[in-house]
């Protein structure tokens, strides 16, 4: 690699990490370079998953206070992406990669709707229980349970817009605020890219340089976008969800 090569993956690591703490979707800049840099696509995604793990750890703690008081509802929900990432895992190294590739823009497209109509749609939700005298599940209900399963599937298989895809289930189905829905959101990631990470260790081939250098820029690029925003309001990080969303979904079509 040439030194150009490495400030590449570090600068890709570094603003990966960043947006994948305040949005998801950081692969759709690191995949790119990887692939510019010579490796290829399966090679490209094990390595990205494995070298932004501790940018998804930094924006973990740079969220903790956001995490305070969600401890059952983080127990109740982490098996479930566990379970699913390691199924998502181990289609990347079984499945075509033509198998996800017409249905992702699809569920990116349908969460990015979801995430800007959801306080209209919150609002109408709150409305209706308080006609009805009921009150919201704090576990969002076996539909949540369905849709993050799902969703940590596609993020064990490639990551891209996964942040995105929790932010806009949980938004729907959790009534609770979104910053403290973003920390979760963290958190579930952080568990689909450690149990698909363990994965790859023992069975697919990855490139140890490459690795690092997302790790340093990630964990970098997390610690300080989860510093810092956190301190975003509601509206903000929603608009900041949209917009890295539709340039995600722009890229994935593209990439048919």
């Amino acid at each position: 690699m040439s030194t150009w090569d490495i400030l590449a993956v570090l600068a890709a690591g570094a603003g990966a990490g960043a947006i994948n703490t305040l949005v998801g979707s950081g692969t759709l800049i690191t995949f790119p370079v990887l692939l510019a840099v010579g490796l290829p696509p399966v090679t490209a995604t094990v390595s990205n998953g494995l070298g932004l793990l501790p940018g998804i750890l930094g924006g973990v703690f740079g969220y903790r206070r956001e995490l305070r008081g969600q401890r059952t509802r983080i127990l109740r929900l982490g098996g479930l992406v566990l379970t699913g990432g390691l199924c998502g895992a181990i289609l990347l190294l079984t499945l075509p990669a033509e198998a996800f590739e017409t249905i992702v823009p699809v569920l990116v497209g349908l969460a990015l709707v979801l995430v800007i109509l959801q306080p209209r749609i919150s609002r109408a939700v709150q409305r209706r229980r308080a006609r009805n005298g009921t009150t919201a599940r704090t576990d969002g209900g076996r539909l949540l349970a369905l849709g993050l399963f799902l969703a940590s599937v596609y993020g064990g298989y490639f990551t891209a817009a996964q942040g995105i895809l929790y932010i806009a289930l949980m938004g729907m189905l959790l009534d609770d605020d979104l910053q403290r829905l973003n920390a979760i959101k963290n958190v579930l990631a952080a568990l689909v890219n450690f149990v698909a990470a363990v994965f790859f260790l023992f069975a697919a081939h990855f490139e140890w340089h490459i690795v690092l250098l997302l790790a340093a820029g990630s964990l970098v690029g997390g610690l300080l976008s989860g510093t810092y925003g956190r301190r975003l309001p509601a509206w903000a990080l929603r608009t900041l969800v949209v917009l890295v969303g539709s340039v995600a979904l722009v890229q994935l079509i593209v990439r048919q």
